[in-house]
């Protein structure tokens, strides 16, 4: 769709915002989401890139509830399960380089007001996504978008330049006693 309006006119936001929701905590997903609910209810246009999660997020509730919702978009990418160093293969790079490249077309694209990336964190501590790309990313931010990075080990980097950033701490968690994931709780 061509865009006839400048982007300061299609602006809802006065001033977008870097937030960061970062820890080993159990939240950070669920915090961006409870932003991307609370701007969808407000008429903002929100974008929302789940990366490494792209096969298995299918089982996910929020999925299923966010695509429903207006103003609200969604894409995943990723293949099942973790990738950690030492298991990283050129197809999981070239998933995440994916979805970092369709959230910034989004963010770019004037068609949105927040603009979500799960796990990119994550992407960048694991090597999947060079850290001076989504530095480049925040950089291009119109002012006017709202940009929320989420997943556990933020660089340093991300963290001196974001506006907000969270922490959230593991205290107690039952997977340590061998509770697995709950189906409509956990996922």
């Amino acid at each position: 769709m061509i865009q006839t309006e400048p982007l300061s006119q299609r602006c809802k936001l006065e001033k977008g915002l870097v937030s960061i929701f970062t820890g080993h905590g159990k939240g950070k997903t669920s915090a961006a989401i409870g932003i991307a609910v609370r701007a969808a209810g407000h008429g903002l246009r929100v974008y929302m890139v789940f990366m490494m999660k792209a096969n298995e997020f299918f089982e996910h509730g929020e999925f299923t509830v966010l695509k429903s919702l207006p103003n609200v978009h969604v894409e995943a990418f990723g293949y099942r399960g973790w990738s950690k160093k030492g298991n990283i293969t050129p197809a999981h790079k070239a998933e995440a380089q994916k979805a970092l490249e369709d959230a910034e077309k989004a963010m770019s694209s004037g068609e949105y007001d927040v603009i979500v990336l799960d796990e990119i964190n994550h992407a960048v501590s694991g090597g999947l996504i060079d850290i001076e790309k989504v530095i480049g990313m925040i950089d291009k931010k119109p002012e006017c978008v709202e940009l929320i990075l989420t997943g556990r080990n933020a660089d340093p980097r991300l963290v001196a330049i974001a506006d907000l950033v969270s922490e959230i701490l593991m205290i107690k968690h039952p997977f340590n006693e061998g509770i697995r994931a709950r189906k409509g709780i956990d996922y």
